[in-house]
Parts: C-alpha cells; sequence; structure tokens
C-alpha cells in the first residue's frame, strides 16, 4: 500500500456520521482535533517539503456512542495569499515561494533586506495547543492561529511578538494541573543577545473580547527563565522540551540554524531548510533549569552528538532527573520528507531508526571524584561521568529502537511514568502501534493489514487509579479495497481493539493531535470575528 504525500486532500466541513462498531466506553466524551499538511500544490506550483503543506485540521467528536468527523484547512493568512494569486506566493521551511508577477520584485527584496530575520509564514500545520481555556493551531514560527475545535472555524492570528521577544516558539507545550502552560521559544538578536526564553502561560483566562478588540490568555504571559545561546546569529535548532516538578530540561543539541544565511535566502533562491546545519564533531548541552529559582543547576550535562525532536518525559528520583527522549544520530530525517524523495524512494523502503534513550542527571556533583559514575539508581544502565567540577558526561540507555512521536498518559507527565505509546518508525510511515513498557522492556503491538497508523494519543479513564486505565486513540489510513478509513480505540491495558469509528471520507497522516475532554469545551466561547488588540503590547 502506498501513500501520496504530495495529493491535494479535501477538506469536509461539514459533520460526517461515522459507522461505529465495537463498544466505546461510556465515559468517552470530548474530541480529538489533529492537525498537519493536506495541500501540497496551488495552481501550478508545488511545496518541495511535506511538512510545508497547508495545514489541514481534522476531528472526532465522540459523544453518548456515537462519532462524527470533520475537516477544514486552516484559513491562515499563507492560505488566503496562496488561493487569491492561485499559486504559492509565501515561503515555508523547505520551499522559497516567490511573488506573483504582477508584484514588485523590488519591493520584495527591500522588505527581506530590512529584517535580520524574515517573517514567517502563519501556516500552522504542525500541532494544537491551548493557551487559558482557547485552541490554537501551531508550528515553530512566531504565529499561531486561533481556532474553534469543534467546527474547525479559523479565527485570531496571533503574534507571540506582541506578548514576548521570540521569533521562534515550539508547538510541544507543557500544561500543569491547574491548567497553566508552559513553552519555550528563540529570541533571535534582541538588545544585541540571542537566548531561548521558557514562559508560561497562566490559566486564569480564555481571550477576552474589548470592544472591538480580541486579547488572547497570552497576554498575561510571565517570563520564567532564560538560557544565553552561545552564538547571536546560529542559535540551536529544537522541537520539544522536558517538565519535572521543579525543573525544566533543555537539550542545546548541535543543529543550527544561521540566521544571515536565512535573511538571504530569498535572494539566493534557496529554502530556509538548507541555512541549517547539524555541526557532526559538536557534543549536546543538556540543560537542567530550576523552576524555582529560575537559574540553571550548576552542572553541564553533555553527551555524544545526537538530534531529538520530541521528549517523551521528564522525572524526578532520588537526586537524579531522568530525561526520556527519542534521539537520531544526525538530522537526516528532515531531508527523508522531501516529495521528490518519497516519490523516487518510496516510503515503505525509507530507513531511519531513532532510538528512545534514557538520560540519568545527577543534581549535585559535590564530593565526587574525576571519572566516578555518579549515578546511583539500580534501574538502569544510563552512566554519569564527572570530568572535572561542575561536568558531567552522561550516555543513555537505550530502551528501544525505531519508534517515534511518543504519547503518555498525561497525568504522569513530570512523574515517574511505566508505558509509553508510540507508533514503529524504522519507514517514513507507519504500519504498528506500541505499548512499551519501560520497566521490562516489553512491546505490544497492534497492526492491520494494508492500513496506516498515525499518532497514538492516550486518554485516561476519569478518576483512574493505574495508569494504563484508559484508551488510546488514533487516525487509520485503510488501503484495503472496499474498507473505510477508521479512528481506532485500543484499551490501554489490554492494547487490543474495543472499536472503530468509519468514516466514508478519505483521511490523511497528519502531525500531532490533542484530545478536549466534553467539560472543557462546554464553556461560552470568545467571538472569533474581533481584530487583535493593538493596544495592549
Amino acid at each position: 500500500m502506498e501513500y501520496d504525500f504530495g495529493k491535494n486532500k479535501k477538506e469536509h466541513p461539514d459533520p460526517v456520521k461515522a459507522e461505529v462498531k465495537g463498544s466505546l466506553p461510556e465515559w468517552l466524551q470530548g474530541t480529538l482535533v489533529r492537525n498537519g499538511p493536506g495541500l501540497f500544490s496551488v495552481g501550478e506550483t508545488s511545496y518541495s517539503h511535506w511538512f510545508d503543506g497547508m495545514a489541514l485540521l481534522h476531528n472526532f467528536t465522540i459523544k453518548h456512542g456515537e462519532v462524527t468527523y470533520r475537516s477544514k484547512y486552516l484559513r491562515s493568512d499563507t492560505y488566503n495569499s496562496n488561493m487569491e494569486a492561485n499559486r504559492i506566493v509565501v515561503s515555508e521551511m523547505g520551499t522559497m515561494a516567490y511573488p506573483h508577477p504582477s508584484k514588485n520584485m523590488l519591493t520584495k527584496v527591500i522588505t527581506f533586506l530590512n529584517h535580520t530575520v524574515p517573517d514567517f509564514t502563519d501556516n500552522c500545520a504542525g500541532n494544537i495547543i491551548k493557551y487559558g481555556n482557547d485552541y490554537y493551531a501551531t508550528s515553530e514560527t512566531n504565529y499561531i492561529r486561533k481556532i474553534d475545535p469543534v467546527t474547525l472555524e479559523t479565527q485570531n492570528k496571533v503574534d507571540y511578538k506582541r506578548y514576548i521577544a521570540v521569533n521562534l516558539v515550539l508547538s510541544h507545550p507543557h500544561y500543569d494541573k491547574e491548567g497553566n502552560s508552559y513553552n519555550m521559544g528563540t529570541s533571535i538578536a534582541d538588545k544585541g543577545k540571542t537566548k531561548f526564553v521558557i514562559f508560561k502561560v497562566p490559566s486564569l483566562q480564555q481571550g477576552k473580547i474589548q470592544g472591538t478588540y480580541w486579547t488572547p490568555a497570552l497576554k498575561n504571559v510571565e517570563i520564567i527563565a532564560t538560557v544565553p545561546c552561545c552564538s547571536l546569529l546560529t542559535p540551536n535548532y529544537y522541537h520539544s522540551f522536558g517538565m519535572t516538578d521543579n525543573y525544566f530540561v533543555f537539550i542545546e543539541q548541535p543543529l543550527k540554524l544561521d540566521i544571515v544565511k536565512m535573511a538571504t535566502a530569498y535572494m539566493r533562491g534557496v529554502s530556509w531548510a538548507s541555512c541549517m546545519k547539524f555541526q557532526t564533531e559538536e557534543q549536546a548541552l543538556i540543560h537542567l533549569i530550576d523552576r524555582h529559582t529560575k537559574k540553571e543547576v550548576d552542572v553541564k550535562y553533555y553527551t555524544d552528538t545526537m538530534v531529538v525532536y520530541h521528549h517523551v518525559n521528564a522525572f524526578e528520583e532520588d537526586g537524579h532527573v531522568i530525561v526520556d527522549v527519542i534521539a537520531y544520530d544526525d538530522n537526516s530525517l528532515y531531508d527523508t520528507f522531501y516529495l521528490d524523495k518519497l516519490k523516487e524512494q518510496p516510503a515503505s523502503s525509507t530507513t531511519i531508526m531513532p532510538k528512545y534513550k534514557r538520560f540519568v542527571l545527577p543534581i549535585n556533583d559535590k564530593c565526587a571524584e574525576k571519572g566516578e559514575n555518579l549515578i546511583k539508581l539500580k534501574y538502569t544502565t544510563a552512566t554519569a561521568v564527572k570530568e572535572k567540577e561542575g561536568k558531567l558526561f552522561c550516555q543513555p540507555e537505550v530502551i528501544s529502537e525505531g519508534i517515534e512521536v511518543p504519547r503518555i498518559n498525561y497525568n504522569y507527565n513530570g512523574q515517574k511514568h511505566r508505558y509509553a505509546y508510540m507508533t514503529k518508525a524504522r519507514t517514513v510511515f507507519t504500519t504498528k502501534i506500541i505499548k512499551l513498557d519501560v520497566e521490562t522492556k516489553l512491546q505490544v503491538e497492534w497492526s492491520a493489514e494494508n492500513c496506516r497508523l498515525t499518532e497514538p494519543v492516550f486518554v485516561p479513564r476519569p478518576s483512574a487509579s493505574e495508569e494504563d486505565d484508559g484508551v488510546v486513540l488514533m487516525s487509520v489510513i485503510n488501503g484495503n479495497p472496499g474498507e473505510s478509513d477508521f479512528l481506532l480505540v485500543l484499551d490501554g491495558k489490554s492494547f487490543q481493539e474495543i472499536a472503530r469509528a468509519s468514516v466514508n471520507v478519505e483521511l490523511h497522516i497528519d502531525m500531532h493531535g490533542f484530545f478536549i475532554p466534553q467539560q472543557d469545551l462546554e464553556h461560552p466561547p470568545a467571538d472569533g470575528t474581533a481584530k487583535e488588540s493593538s493596544t495592549d503590547c
């Protein structure tokens, strides 16, 4: 079964009722919202990279044992500009676009020359995040788009830079039990300094209408900590971070953005992605930031060169911080998703090998001797060897290989977890989903013939006392003739299929998703038609 990654997908904005087979738990009420690229060509122009495709939102709403499906393209400024011109006129990371012939080329060149950091797209095709009680489509630029998670209507455009000095922001935030959101961004050449910024968005309110203006919860942002970047114009790329009760974990990896090259990429006729450089001989530095003092701990943690996109979890135990990540030896994963490569070499034969790595960071290295392994935990083979005062070299334990897009029961985020749910990822796409017991290393798999699977999302049963008491949701592309794509529901404990909701539409392979319980949707929505406030900067 081959999947055409470059094929434009059709949207279905009106609800489509699914045919449910099996038994959905009575407690499972809410909406699974997912996001990913779905439109790859406009007129006679096409994107070069799969990640660049315009955002296609879709959701499954589960209520009283019934399931309805919707999909709708994000009506971003990028989408609207491309549709109006009938060609791609807004650049993405892997595709440099040029203005419509009717536009003044000199004006465009001058615009780029006047900005050290180019203005980025608002094609938010990476994930769904929550700030306050509002939900946003997001990628990794300074723009996010508020959406209605049920109707998938595109609402307000929010520029992070109006509330906090960041040029790039992650699409993988964290949330505490009070509903506060925590995220990271990169501030480039602000007042002569480049730094990584950790910030908090309080849960106090959703966006509010004030007159004819809409004020997002982001207005109440609080900077928690900053980490200086060693280079002014070559900041490190990162995709996620870790959070425990007392610490933030940030990996400064040797994959860097050359901002000067990015600013001139347009005139040189190259993509921004070509301005990323992986420094193969450079070690990765793991930062541990105290959430209370807002300062880094005195110890510096180094490890071999690697590239990490997704953190699994982080937690504390007996004077150690344990950090679980999915790591690669280099940055070749991004290149795998260029559409011409996917066509030349089918996804089924494209081999990649991510590793589930567990790092253990001793919080204090005082009184230890040089060459001593400071890890005292008995259940891990990870090491942290003292090189000199304040510096430890860390070697991870490899728990598993060939797995990606990890999800856990998020009630255990920052706490010691036992189970992780992931896709088998030896190829660009996956045909297997696994439940991994990180203590015993045992894996339970689910697969079906001629089916492609997307990222699993674990939904805990309300008031559950056991970590795996819940269900795992994922959308499935069904390649069997005469059969429909479907939402798969697995029992979290047995990992057996308990239900599937088939829809008579074509689903698409996406990036990430967010499950919203029904009670969280039952609040008065903010009007999405107001302008973003220009008086609260």
